[in-house]
């Protein structure tokens, strides 16, 4: 299994943030707004745990959805 992770910057808005985990991390608003909270906090969040095609699938798709809306949102994924 691997952690699919959001890291913080000063440019993605949060309400964009909250958009690509609904989107495309099937959360809540209520989750979505909780793990959007801890990126901005901590740094970095975790988006879910997923198998390593899945995870890899989620980290492309949000990654490319953030780059066509000029956010520099960084996505990546690691071993649980």
């Amino acid at each position: 299994m691997y952690k699919v992770l959001f890291h913080n910057d000063d440019y993605t808005t949060m309400d964009f943030v909250v958009l690509v985990l609904r989107q495309f991390f099937d959360k809540d608003r209520t989750e979505a707004t909780r793990v959007m909270l801890m990126i901005h906090h901590s740094g970095i969040g975790v988006a879910g745990c997923y198998a390593y095609e899945v995870a890899e699938t989620k980290v492309h798709q949000a990654s490319e959805y953030s780059r066509a809306h000029d956010y520099p949102l960084r996505i990546t994924m690691e071993p649980e």
